[in-house]
């Protein structure tokens, strides 16, 4: 690393801010892993040590390069192991990639969107540190053509803009929201590279889509385009959704991450019927859309 190099890791240190905290219990297994999948989706992540922290008090970064290094910038001691390839390459600082906007991808027909949809928004954004994470409501997913007793898309276009409004790290785009045909995700994707060049883009899925993802249109552009965030579920084993992620990425030579969320068993279509049978949906929704799906009247029979 040259000195030109660390001389300007020292002026970003002063306004990055630490997305990782190590505290009175140091570096417990829970943090490291922490540590790996951030690494996993920027190149230079900053940690900040807490007062009652025994080992260290003061901030450290690492840099996800060809090898995983710690580098000091203002501390006494090191206490990270870097692991490297058995191929060793020179070590290359990119600028370029430090800069660039990380955007998460929350898409989905979000008829209704409930908390969960929230939750794991917000879990996507803590865990990776992401900029932004926008939610983008399908106009006509291939997968999804069967529209009857649904909500329209303004509504539910509507209905997304209500849910995020008093999040500032969360925006509405209407990407997809294309009324003259299908959409497919790689489409949006190259589409989003296109337009806005300096971000890169996260998409967030569930666990089942994780196992349905070779039926997907073109599964080797979607994993060129953006990184995988996968959202676990009870019903999916630990083993089996590592297996199904390093499967994928060994055959599209993507990046697929895992989230650790909440597990939250809610459903669109389980909130439909509730409200088609007279059923309270309040709380499984945020106020303002619950109040105006009864308004409006959607899924009603």
């Amino acid at each position: 690393m040259t000195s030109k190099q660390r001389a300007y890791l020292k002026s970003i240190a002063m306004t990055t801010e630490p997305i990782l905290q190590i505290g009175k219990s140091s570096l417990t297994p829970e943090f490291t892993q922490s540590a790996k999948e951030a690494l996993e989706a920027r190149e230079l992540i900053k940690i900040s040590v807490l007062q009652n922290c025994m080992d260290e008090k003061s901030p450290v970064f690492w840099l996800n390069g060809p090898v995983h290094r710690l580098f000091r910038l203002s501390v006494r001691k090191s206490f990270f192991i870097k692991k490297e390839k058995k191929r060793k390459k020179r070590f290359s600082f990119r600028k370029e990639n430090i800069m660039k906007k990380r955007i998460g991808i929350m898409g989905g027909t979000f008829d209704p969107i409930h908390i969960g949809h929230l939750i794991l928004a917000e879990k996507a954004y803590e865990e990776l540190a992401l900029d932004e994470v926008w939610f983008m409501p399908s106009g006509n997913p291939p997968h999804k053509q069967n529209r009857e007793g649904r909500a329209s898309d303004q509504q539910r276009v509507e209905m997304v803009r209500k849910s995020i409004a008093d999040n500032p790290h969360f925006r509405l785009s209407t990407e997809e929201m294309h009324p003259d045909g299908y959409t497919y995700t790689y489409e949006t994707l190259e589409r989003l590279h296109k337009k806005y060049p300096d971000q890169t883009y996260y998409f967030i899925i569930g666990a089942d889509s994780l196992y349905d993802f070779d039926t997907w249109c073109r599964p080797d552009r979607i994993c060129k385009a953006a990184s995988l965030l996968v959202a676990t579920r009870n019903a999916v084993p630990e083993e089996s959704l590592k297996e199904q992620m390093l499967y994928l990425e060994e055959k599209y030579k993507g990046n697929f991450i895992q989230l650790h969320t909440p597990n939250l068993e809610i459903s669109s279509q389980t909130l439909r019927d509730w409200i088609r049978q007279g059923k309270s949906v309040r709380y499984y929704l945020v106020d303002e859309v619950y109040t105006y799906i009864r308004e409006e009247g959607i899924y009603r029979a």
